[in-house]
C-alpha cells in the first residue's frame, strides 16, 4: 500500500463529487481554507474514538443524529438550539434504558454534501445537474444554479464554525442541566397521546429525586451541567476535506479538521475509491455505511484499509438495510467481522432503507418502518451474541410533517402542512424522542438478558 498523503485521493477513481469549471477559482478557494483554523481538534476526535471504544465493548451507547443535509436558508441559532434540545432529551432516555454513557455526536457543523441516485434530474422536460448539497450548488432548478461553485466552500466552512460555536456554548454553559432536560422530557409525556411513556419518565424522575436528596445537586456538580457534544457529516467533498486537513503536532498523524467523525457512505464505499483513501489516513472515529449490496469480501478488505491497527473506536459500521432486510444482510456480515477479528461498533441506521414516495407524491418514511428496523438489528445482534452500539437518525428539533406516523400520527395528507428538508424526510421532535423511548425499552430488554446470562 502506497504512503499516505492527504492529496492521495486525487490519484484515485472519484464518484458522486463535482466537476469545477472554474479551476483557477477551485484552487483559490482551496488556498483560503488551508490557512483557516480547523474546526475540531486532535485530542476531542482522540477523546471520541475512546467513547466509541467503549460503545464497541457494550460500555456506551451511541446516539447519532441530525439534518440530512445542512441548508444556508434554514441556518439560525433557533434550528441549533432545538436539534441539540432534542438530541439531549433523547440522550437522557438512553442513558436510563442502557445504564451506560450515551456518546452524542451530531450530523451538524459539515453535513452540507450529498450523494445522488442519479448525476441529472428532469423536470417539466428539462435536463439539469442534480442539486448535490449548499455546499456544491443549489436547489434551485435554473442552469445557473445547478453549476458547482467553489465559494460556497466559504460559506460552509463559516457556517460550521458558528453553528460548533453555539454548541460548544451550549454544551458547557448550563443549558444540557440534567434536571432542565428532563423537564422539556416531561412535557412531552404529558400529552394523552404519549401515556405509555410516562411510566419511564416517572422512573427517571424518581431517580433524579433521589440524586437531589443524597446532595447530588447539578448546581454542585460540573458533570450534572454540562455535556460532550461531537460532531460529524459524510466526507463527500474531497478538496474542502483536504484543505481542512491538519498535521496533529502531539502524534504526528493527521486530522480531518472539518469534523470529530466523519463517514463514508454506501455509494462511495469503494475500496480502491477516492473517498476510502483520504479516510483510511486521518486519526478521526470513521464511519462506514453498509448497505445490502455490502460484501463480505468489500467489508473485510474495507476493515483493514481503514482500521489497519485493529483499534476499538476508531471503526464504525453503519447498518442500512431496510425494514425486514436486516437478518438478510447483517448476519452475513457480523461474520465477515468474526472471522477477521476486527474491533468495531455496529450502529443502526434505520433511515436511509425506508425511504418510499407516498400517496401525495411526498418522499416519506414509515415510523413504523423505521421502529422496525430498529428492532431487527437489536434481535439479529443478541441472536448472534454481539453488541448494539448505537442508532443514527435523521431527525431535526423542528416540527416538521416529513416522515409519517408516532404518536402524533402524521398521515399522508399532513406532509405538505410543514415539508421542509432539501434532500430526504427527517423524523420531528416528537417522533425523535418517541423513538428514544422504544429503542430505551430495547436497551433495558437488553441488559436484563445480560444479567440473567451472567447469573
Amino acid at each position: 500500500m502506497t504512503e499516505w498523503q492527504k492529496t492521495t485521493w486525487r490519484t484515485k477513481p472519484r464518484v458522486q463529487m463535482p466537476d469545477y469549471t472554474d479551476t483557477a477559482a477551485l484552487n483559490a478557494v482551496e488556498a483560503q481554507l488551508a490557512k483557516y483554523p480547523p474546526l475540531v481538534f486532535a485530542g476531542e476526535a482522540r477523546k471520541l474514538k475512546t467513547a466509541l471504544g467503549a460503545a464497541s465493548r457494550g460500555e456506551a451507547f451511541l446516539l447519532q443524529g441530525g439534518d440530512c443535509a445542512e441548508s444556508f436558508q434554514q441556518f439560525s441559532a433557533n434550528g441549533i438550539r432545538d436539534t441539540f434540545k432534542v438530541m439531549l432529551q433523547m440522550a437522557m432516555v438512553l442513558t436510563f434504558g442502557a445504564k451506560v454513557p450515551v456518546v452524542k455526536v451530531g450530523r451538524m457543523a459539515g453535513q452540507f454534501a450529498k450523494p445522488r441516485s442519479a448525476p441529472t434530474e428532469v423536470v417539466n422536460g428539462q435536463e439539469l445537474p442534480s442539486y448535490r448539497g449548499d455546499i456544491i450548488n443549489e436547489l434551485a432548478f435554473t442552469p445557473e444554479a445547478r453549476i458547482p461553485d467553489p465559494q460556497k466552500m466559504l460559506q460552509a466552512y463559516t457556517q460550521a464554525a458558528a453553528t460548533l460555536n453555539l454548541l460548544r456554548a451550549f454544551s458547557t454553559g448550563g443549558y444540557a442541566d440534567v434536571h432542565q432536560v428532563h423537564a422539556w422530557t416531561l412535557g412531552f409525556t404529558d400529552r394523552e397521546e404519549a401515556e405509555k411513556y410516562r411510566e419511564m419518565a416517572s422512573r427517571i424522575s424518581d431517580t433524579l429525586d433521589f440524586m437531589k436528596a443524597a446532595g447530588l445537586e447539578s448546581s454542585s456538580n460540573h458533570n450534572l451541567q454540562t455535556v460532550d457534544f461531537y460532531t460529524s457529516h459524510e466526507s463527500l467533498l474531497l478538496e474542502y476535506e483536504e484543505a481542512l486537513c491538519r498535521l496533529d503536532s502531539t502524534s504526528g498523524k493527521w486530522l480531518a479538521g472539518s469534523g470529530h467523525m466523519i463517514w463514508i457512505g454506501d455509494r462511495t464505499r469503494q475500496p480502491d475509491g477516492a473517498h476510502v483513501e483520504f479516510a483510511r489516513g486521518v486519526l478521526n472515529p470513521v464511519g462506514l455505511k453498509c448497505g445490502p449490496t455490502t460484501t463480505a469480501e468489500d467489508l473485510k478488505v474495507l476493515m483493514k484499509k481503514l482500521n489497519p491497527e485493529n483499534e476499538a473506536g476508531k471503526l464504525t459500521l453503519i447498518a442500512r438495510f431496510g425494514a425486514g432486510k436486516v437478518g438478510e444482510h447483517l448476519p452475513r456480515l457480523i461474520k465477515a467481522v468474526h472471522e477477521e477479528g476486527a474491533k468495531v461498533t455496529w450502529v443502526c441506521d434505520p433511515m436511509h432503507g425506508n425511504t418510499i414516495k407516498s400517496s401525495s407524491g411526498y418522499k416519506t418514511r414509515p415510523f413504523d418502518a423505521v421502529l422496525r428496523e430498529v428492532r431487527d438489528f437489536f434481535a439479529v445482534h443478541k441472536a448472534e451474541g454481539t453488541i448494539p452500539g448505537g442508532v443514527h437518525f435523521e431527525m431535526t428539533g423542528d416540527d416538521v410533517t416529513e416522515c409519517t406516523g408516532g404518536v402524533r400520527a402524521v398521515t399522508d395528507e399532513d406532509l405538505s402542512d410543514r415539508y421542509h428538508t432539501a434532500c430526504d424526510p427527517r423524523l420531528n421532535a416528537s417522533q425523535s424522542l418517541e423513538l428514544a423511548f422504544l429503542v430505551a425499552e430495547e436497551l433495558t430488554s437488553l441488559r436484563s438478558d445480560q444479567a440473567v446470562a451472567n447469573g
